[in-house]
């Protein structure tokens, strides 16, 4: 027996085209569950990931984890490369509080067994973390924090606590570059008007397809509905030159929920 065809209502990504600029170990989830919603996942990563190549600064920052109080990982990628070299070394303080900005995030660090983790439950980003009572002056001031992360990254969070008091250490644990790429595909897509979304998911990322398309931006941009989870992402997208830009919700999810509900009824 056939079964009967999905409606559109089941798959609301049915014929269109969505660009995913995760980087490649990450595009996975957010490609299958687009494909899921029947449309085409085109996967166009605008950054690439890679751990340091001298892993010392981390080996000494875990032989002295008992002396913090709060580390903090600015990324699911922080989570990683840090844990794999800090959790190979010795196991986690029972003391230490981990910190986070994002649902990602704090499912990484629960898959290597860390569970009681401070982070925002509404807005995921530096200034929803340092609302947190957690973090409130009179909890952090004395307090050594170590904030695990990429090369460069804004420095909110830390100059905040150190205003706040606390004493902060860095550790830089993965590389982010701009892959080499060729924009050519998605001009063409543009231009041919087979390019229905991409989905943008950092302010670097974005400024990376800026770079990459060169002259052709303002006719990508300018055709493409982007999908963003941030609105700091969003007004930059438009200071840019983008005039159809949906803000949805944080992580996948609510990627998936803004193409969905854009796409269903057209």
């Amino acid at each position: 027996m056939v079964a009967p065809a999905a409606s559109a209502v089941d798959q609301p990504l049915r014929g269109r085209t969505i660009v995913v600029t995760r980087p490649a170990a990450q595009a996975d989830a957010l490609a299958a569950a687009i494909e899921a919603a029947g449309g085409t996942a085109l996967r166009f990563p605008l950054l690439a990931i890679a751990p340091v190549a001298d892993t010392a600064p981390i080996e000494a920052v875990a032989a002295r984890l008992d002396d913090y109080d709060f580390a903090c990982f600015v990324s699911p990628n922080a989570v990683e490369h840090a844990l794999a070299v800090v959790l190979r070394a010795r196991g986690w303080p029972a003391g230490l509080r981990a910190v986070t900005v994002g649902v990602s995030s704090e499912k990484a660090l629960a898959r290597h067994g860390i569970a009681d983790v401070i982070a925002p439950r509404e807005r995921f980003d530096s200034e929803a973390l340092l609302a947190l009572p957690e973090l409130a002056p009179a909890r952090v001031v004395g307090r050594r924090v170590v904030i695990f992360r990429g090369d460069g990254g804004r420095e909110l969070l830390g100059d905040t606590l150190v205003e706040r008091g606390a004493t902060v250490e860095y550790v830089t644990c993965y590389h982010r570059m701009r892959p080499p790429l060729d924009a050519a595909l998605l001009v063409g897509r543009a231009r041919a008007g087979t390019l229905d979304a991409i989905t943008l998911t950092s302010s670097e990322g974005l400024e990376n397809l800026v770079e990459m398309l060169g002259a052709d931006a303002a006719a990508v941009l300018g055709g493409t509905t982007l999908f963003v989870p941030h609105a700091r992402i969003a007004e930059r997208a438009r200071a840019l030159g983008a005039p159809n830009v949906v803000l949805t919700g944080a992580a996948d999810a609510g990627l998936m929920a803004g193409l969905a509900s854009h796409f269903r009824d057209r």
